[in-house]
């Protein structure tokens, strides 16, 4: 059995960062600034790891990792008016992963 990947540091940190986002959305929007969150997948610096890549594209429900340019879509709506009454949230962009 090969030993896990400590992803520990990682995971707790993304958890602080959502958090804080949350916070300064409520903290911030009387002053009409928004804050939001991207929550990407794994992307294609797996790649530079073979064996981990295929191990994370095989348990990710598209089969793949995603790529930077499909994130233009979340960014482009939090930077757009389109999402004027939207704050304190975060998009999912990871291809089905946290749907598991």
């Amino acid at each position: 059995m090969e030993p896990p990947i400590c992803t520990s540091p990682y995971q707790a940190s993304k958890a602080a960062v959502l958090q804080m986002a949350r916070t300064m959305a409520c903290e911030l929007a009387s002053q009409r600034i928004r804050v939001n969150t991207i929550s990407p997948g794994m992307t294609e610096w797996l790649e530079q790891v073979p064996e981990l890549g295929a191990k994370v594209a095989a348990a990710n429900p598209m089969g793949r990792i995603g790529r930077p340019d499909e994130l233009r879509g979340a960014l482009s709506f939090l930077a757009s008016d389109a999402s004027s009454f939207c704050t304190g949230s975060d998009i999912i962009v990871d291809g089905g992963h946290r749907a598991w």
